[in-house]
């Protein structure tokens, strides 16, 4: 990330946000998100993606990381990590997560939805998995501290280099066990940073996490999120994972999240799961 900016990089109404952010003070970036509840939605907007880059990007990103979405590294472009972080974002305030930073989502990060909890009367502690939105939060002090899109298990059966099973993460109330730095490779793939909290089912991070569940029944998390994951969930960690009823406004991915129907209320601890159930999911 640059330290200095040397001028302000508005190219039309689109960039209303950044001249009231910005201009104003010459050779000094300045943290815009204290104002950006300020600022109003320009009359005409074009959408901002993937390979789009400016101080708009930047503010986008800043205002994400205050309101607990980590976005990665905060430059001037949108890149990957961006993309999934606003797919959590977008899921987080009701809306069908998209590939672009669109009208109703500029809206969202004017005037968020508060996250709310899946557990009733949870532990100020504790991380909390949607299977319905593909989303996880972690809780520290009763507050939501971090919260990244997912990739849960797919809900189908499979049969990969003589290993077989079901592709499913089951509901239920866990704690965090065993955790192995770094990467891992098991018989499934490779894993960052895994922890786990069911058996050999783990929250690791991976390269690749789409907008549905797709995993072989572990959590998966974009790279970016999997080393303050790993900080956060300590041993005997509380991790609650939850389908809930598809509430009014929470859009569910159209066509590609399988009902996967598993049973609620399930309790366990995390043993380690032996070497052979290690397995990249």
């Amino acid at each position: 990330m640059r330290s200095t900016i040397h001028r302000c990089l508005v190219t039309g109404p689109t960039f209303a946000l950044v001249t009231a952010l910005f201009c104003g003070t010459a050779g000094a970036m300045v943290d815009p998100s204290p104002n950006f509840r300020r600022v109003p939605l320009p009359d005409q907007f074009t959408a901002i993606r993937e390979g789009s880059r400016g101080i708009e990007v930047y503010n986008v990103k800043k205002r994400l990381k205050r309101l607990g979405f980590p976005p990665g590294n905060l430059t001037l472009t949108y890149d990957p990590a961006l993309r999934m972080t606003v797919w959590a974002f977008q899921k987080a305030n009701g809306l069908r997560p998209v590939n672009r930073i669109d009208p109703p989502t500029w809206h969202a990060l004017l005037h968020p939805r508060p996250i709310r909890p899946l557990v009733r009367n949870g532990e100020s502690e504790r991380t909390e998995i949607d299977l319905r939105r593909q989303l996880l939060t972690v809780w520290s002090r009763g507050r939501p501290v971090l919260v990244s899109h997912i990739s849960t298990g797919a809900g189908r059966p499979y049969c990969e280099k003589g290993h077989c099973g079901f592709a499913e993460t089951p509901a239920g109330d866990f704690r965090a066990g065993q955790r192995a730095p770094g990467w891992s490779t098991g018989i499934l793939g490779s894993m960052f940073h895994p922890v786990y909290f069911n058996g050999g089912i783990a929250v690791h991070g991976s390269t690749l996490v789409p907008r549905y569940p797709a995993s072989h029944g572990c959590v998966r998390v974009p790279l970016h999120n999997a080393v303050d994951l790993y900080r956060l969930l300590r041993p005997g960690h509380p991790v609650h994972v939850r389908r809930p009823h598809l509430r009014d406004g929470h859009h569910q991915e159209s066509g590609r999240e399988p009902d996967l129907r598993t049973p609620g209320g399930r309790r366990g601890t995390s043993r380690d799961p032996g070497p052979a159930l290690r397995l990249a999911r």
